[in-house]
Parts: C-alpha cells; sequence; structure tokens
C-alpha cells in the first residue's frame, strides 16, 4: 500500500511538472472562431437560424461594435458603381490566408497615430500559396474599396465589415466579403493592431527600408534617402501615411538645430501606395526568416510574440510555424504583389471612397492567377 502511494504521489508529481513546463514554454496565444461553413453562408446573404453561442459571444464582444459608416448613393448609381462587386468564378488550387491589419489601438501603441474606440481593418492582404506551381501572391484590398455588406446590406468601406453582428464574428464577416469580392475562400487568418505590429517588428530588431528620396510626415517619422534600419513604429508610421512629404534639395539644418528644409507633399500617395508598402514591410519580415538556423529558433522566437496577434482556433500554433519555416525556400523576388483593381470616387460630400474597376476574375485570368 505504501508502495502503491509513493507511486501514486510520483505520478501525481510528474503531472504537476508537465503542466507547469507546458504553462511556462508553450504561448497561450489568442484564438478566435472561424467557421468557414458560417463564412460561405454569410457570403451568399443567409440568415443564421440561431445566435453565435455564449462562449463566441464573450469572445467577440471584447472588441467594440463600431457605428456603421453612412455612406448614401443613389440606387440607379449604386448598380453601376458596384457592378464588377461580384467575382465570376471562385479561385482554387491555392491555400489561402488572410492578414488582418486593425487600427484598433491603446495608450501603448505609437504616440503620433493617437488613441481611437474599436476597431477597423486597415490591412486587408491575402496570401496565396500554390505548392504544386511554386506560385504565391500577395493580394492588397483597398481599406476604402466599396461593398455592400453581405450580412447587414449596409453599403459601406470593405474595412467596416471587420465588424461582430448576428452573421457572425469580425473576421468571419470580413472573409465573407473577401470571398464575393474576389472568389477566394479564406482557409485561415491571421490579426494583429497597431501596437502587436510594433512588437513584431520590434522583435527583428528592426526592418531595412529603403527610399529613393527623403520622405515624412510630420513628427511621426522620417526617412532619409537610401536604405537604413527603422524601428517598429517608424515602419508602422510610413506604411499608414497618407500626407506623407518629399524633400526638397538638400536638408537644412538652422542655427538651433531645428529642420528649416523645404519639403512637399508626395504625388500619388494613396490607398494604393500605402497597400505597396505594407507588401513591403511583409516580405521585408518574410525575408528575416533566413536568420534562424533552425526549426527550434524560430519557434522560440514565435512564443516571444504570443500577445502580438491572434489566429484562428483550426490554425494550430505548429502548423503556423513550419508554414513559416517553409517561406525560407522561397525565392522572394518571385511573389506576385498584386491589389485588386480600383478607381477612385468623390461622395457628394466630399470623402473619398474606391471603386471596383474590374471583375476580379476577369483580372485574376490576367494576372495568371487563374487560367484563362
Amino acid at each position: 500500500m505504501k508502495t502503491l502511494n509513493k507511486y501514486t504521489y510520483l505520478l501525481i508529481g510528474l503531472v504537476v511538472t508537465a503542466l507547469l513546463v507546458v504553462f511556462a514554454i508553450v504561448p497561450r496565444f489568442e484564438k478566435q472562431a472561424f467557421d468557414t461553413d458560417r463564412v460561405e453562408n454569410i457570403s451568399e446573404g443567409l440568415t443564421p437560424t440561431t445566435s453565435l453561442t455564449n462562449e463566441e459571444n464573450n469572445e467577440e464582444n471584447q472588441n467594440k461594435p463600431l457605428k456603421p459608416e453612412i455612406i448614401q448613393i443613389e440606387k440607379s448609381e449604386i448598380d453601376k458603381l458596384l457592378i464588377n462587386n461580384s467575382a465570376e468564378d471562385d479561385i482554387e488550387g491555392y491555400k489561402s490566408y488572410l492578414l488582418i491589419g486593425s487600427d484598433e489601438r491603446d495608450e501603448n501603441s505609437s504616440e503620433s497615430r493617437g488613441f481611437v474606440e474599436g476597431q477597423r481593418a486597415d490591412v486587408i492582404i491575402i496570401g496565396l500559396i500554390d505548392e504544386t506551381e511554386s506560385k504565391h501572391y500577395l493580394l492588397s484590398i483597398p481599406r476604402d474599396t466599396l461593398i455592400v455588406n453581405p450580412c447587414t446590406e449596409n453599403l459601406e468601406r470593405i474595412n467596416g465589415s471587420y465588424s461582430e453582428n448576428k452573421c457572425g464574428n469580425n473576421a468571419e464577416n470580413l472573409a465573407a466579403a473577401v470571398k464575393n469580392l474576389t472568389g477566394i475562400k479564406v482557409d485561415h487568418f491571421a490579426s494583429f493592431n497597431f501596437e502587436g505590429f510594433e512588437n513584431i517588428i520590434n522583435s527583428f530588431n528592426g526592418i531595412e527600408i529603403c527610399v529613393d528620396s527623403a520622405q515624412k510626415e510630420g513628427y511621426s517619422f522620417e526617412l532619409q534617402k537610401g536604405c537604413q534600419v527603422v524601428t517598429g513604429s517608424t515602419a508602422l508610421n510610413w506604411i499608414v501615411s497618407r500626407n506623407t512629404e518629399v524633400l526638397v534639395g538638400e536638408k537644412i539644418l538652422d542655427e538651433n538645430g531645428e529642420d528649416a528644409s523645404e519639403w512637399k507633399k508626395m504625388d500619388g500617395v494613396s490607398d494604393l501606395s500605402r497597400n505597396e508598402r505594407q507588401q513591403y514591410v511583409i516580405l521585408q519580415l518574410l525575408k528575416r526568416l533566413n536568420d534562424f538556423e533552425s526549426l527550434k529558433d524560430l519557434n522560440s522566437f514565435i512564443n516571444a510574440l504570443e500577445d502580438s496577434f491572434i489566429i484562428d482556433e483550426n490554425l494550430t500554433l505548429s502548423s503556423a510555424i513550419n508554414i513559416l519555416w517553409n517561406f525560407r525556400n522561397i525565392d522572394f523576388s518571385s511573389i506576385n504583389k498584386v491589389s485588386i483593381p480600383t478607381s477612385p470616387y468623390e461622395l457628394e460630400d466630399g470623402r473619398q471612397i474606391l471603386i471596383i474597376s474590374e471583375n476580379f476574375s476577369t483580372y485574376a485570368k490576367r494576372i495568371g492567377l487563374i487560367n484563362s
């Protein structure tokens, strides 16, 4: 009996020790529900017959739903503007990963960006991987793209669809909007906010950004002509900047060491140029994967970032790490960087939005994403 008790206590001790090790070493990444069947139903405009579970509601309501932005356009004009908003074909043969960068921030986020309540999708990028033909795409969808929300039927920018409602959670609703526009069924998603974005870059000790001319926006960032390694805060402010200025002539300092140079607003700064910067930074981060000598090193690095992003509940951490590890063998210059085709449109009140200018299925054939 004493022997039995001894082994029983030993077993209990081993179990407790194992649990302590798990909780100390294995990262407790925040996960979020992502039901692909629900996404499909939302995209088809099917009203759910049951409400979200209490567990899902509690989790999703941590992110305050935003008051929908009201966009009013004459009905006859809407039909013309949205003529290209429904993809004619489904995109198949790729694994798809939806990367969402929200503008949610708090007091710890970059000071120059300020504090806002709620969240919208400031970055919407779909990674498409075709392992059979080694074709890879980074597809950006500008945040100001005009859509009809498949759940609420509100006319809004696509970034507003990243919100929880009766149909699904924020990621599910955004994925449904993406499905309607592109024909791409999202397999997995990962999301991060401003603070998480900065943390990821700072964990790499910064990333290199190269520009053709000196650039700045107020006091939020300044980049010199050429290449430089910058912090997460500078990288963030650069990719979200809408009022970038370029240096005219040489840099001049007055007797107090203050900048007395002439700066002018950069031409062509838009959602499209922001998309290019976002894709540029993502590729710079992917290139840094080559810094890791082993899968164990990469795993340890990811562990340290457990508070920086959220992944969907269907994507295991080990699978995500293996996907990243396999990116080390990719020729990054061969990744196709594309953006859904849009054209600018000004509302009567002066607000700017983007209209899809070519059906995505036609565009996908033209760029080789699907066979014509």
